[in-house]
């Protein structure tokens, strides 16, 4: 396949704009170093959590935002694109291989969701298996851990949510022991493999329901199988007659993997390829398009010619920016110019962690069209798109931001593409050949 389209990068950003242009016809092909970053983020879609105070109605602040930070990724998609990606998500993982698993909440309202260190963490959209621990209507938690499992800690959880929630929310926790038969210690993806076995989920519900009490949301790490989350889920509550909930786990993330399944399959479904193992090192081209990108392989490079780029790599901390010992930024993929980073007079880093740090705002400077921009603030490529973490102008960590920025940005970029691609189709005389879309 020629592909028409050219992705780079395999995380939110990346798939969302190749799921929506392979559905919407268009050839694809999706190039990354490896399997991008879903299955180590919690499988939530965190539209905006803070914006200085904790945001109860996302879509509202993140246009407040964009008016008050005109350099923001918010500023460049609107809350409307924002909206827009939102419920496109949710309606492809509704129709995806792991259906009826879905996921619920709204654009409109953030959910107040515990971590696995009993922080509280807004989300706009969850995955179902999660939504029972809203700390904005659950009473009673038992988070309930394995024995032997590193870094979920249900004591410190317990204890954590208590503080976070000014004792509102009564929480205890316990532990039981991993399912028999468990190959190996019990990490997420061996427990969560475990449960796809048959039987195995209503074992697990016949023990759990000796733990819990009656009035009590039933929380466990989120294990509840790769393969049919739904399937166990509903077990586990028929059988225990209480709501269960997952809380995410540090990574690796069984959740984010569904997710991540969950697009690829959807990709591919649509007629899309990916292939992982790709370190793209370049562009061909002349003028203002680029016309192949170019990609180291084994034994040489091979360039994958192209109408368009979609450049979804990534931050620092993916390897899409590089910062190098004398503090100079450069993009990794295509040479980019870095927009954001201080002089080396000014302040990088402020002493306090949660204080705001100007260099996290480094990234590639992008018009309303995400087409990047050089030094000068002119267009550089009229066929490149820049999406997700790689925008310079925003603070996700900080913000809570980032899986909402990459989300609304790869989505806005198929859209992008395919309305150019519709006014060109409008001026091709007839009998000539028919650009993509």
């Amino acid at each position: 396949m020629k592909p028409e389209v050219v992705v780079v990068g395999s995380g939110m950003s990346g798939l969302a704009a190749g799921v929506a242009l392979a559905e919407a016809g268009v050839g694809v092909l999706v190039l990354a170093k490896g399997a991008g970053s879903l299955q180590l983020a919690p499988g939530t879609i965190d539209l905006l959590g803070y914006a200085g105070e904790r945001v109860t109605d996302p879509l509202s602040a993140i246009a407040k935002l964009a008016d008050r930070d005109p350099r923001h990724p918010y500023a460049l998609l609107g809350a409307e694109a924002v909206a827009d990606a939102a419920r496109w998500l949710s309606s492809r993982v509704a129709e995806g291989p792991l259906a009826p698993y879905r996921y619920v909440g709204s654009p409109e309202q953030n959910m107040l969701l515990p971590t696995a260190l009993g922080v509280l963490r807004p989300s706009a959209l969850v995955p179902e298996t999660m939504a029972a621990a809203d700390l904005r209507h659950a009473d009673r938690i038992v988070v309930v851990g394995f024995r032997g499992m590193k870094d979920f800690y249900p004591s410190l959880i317990a204890e954590n949510l208590m503080r976070a929630t000014g004792g509102a929310v009564s929480v205890r926790a316990t532990q039981i022991d991993p399912p028999s038969g468990l190959d190996g210690e019990p990490g997420t993806f061996r427990l969560a493999r475990s449960l796809d076995r048959p039987g195995e989920a209503a074992a697990l519900a016949a023990r759990l329901a000796a733990v819990v009490q009656d009035d009590e949301v039933l929380a466990l790490p989120a294990v509840l199988s790769i393969g049919d989350p739904h399937g166990v889920w509903e077990t586990l509550q028929r059988v225990i007659g209480r709501p269960v909930c997952e809380i995410p786990t540090l990574p690796p993330s069984v959740p984010g993997l569904r997710l991540f399944d969950t697009l690829r399959a959807l990709l591919r479904r649509a007629g899309g390829r990916l292939v992982t193992g790709s370190h793209v090192v370049g562009t061909k081209g002349s003028g203002d398009r680029v016309e192949a990108v170019r990609v180291h392989v084994s034994g040489g490079e091979r360039s994958y010619p192209t109408r368009w780029v979609v450049l979804a790599t990534g931050g620092v901390a993916s390897g899409g920016l590089t910062l190098d010992p004398d503090w100079r930024m450069w993009e990794t993929a295509l040479g980019l110019d870095v927009a954001g980073v201080p002089a080396p007079e000014e302040l990088r880093f402020s002493s306090r962690y949660l204080d705001p740090h100007p260099l996290s705002r480094a990234g590639i400077a992008a018009d309303r069209d995400l087409r990047p921009l050089d030094a000068d603030g002119a267009r550089r490529w009229e066929n490149v798109l820049v999406v997700g973490a790689a925008l310079a102008g925003a603070e996700p960590w900080r913000e809570k931001s980032g899986e909402g920025i990459a989300l609304a940005s790869g989505h806005r970029a198929a859209q992008l593409i395919l309305n150019a691609e519709r006014r060109v189709q409008e001026t091709v005389p007839e009998g000539v050949a028919e650009p993509i879309a």
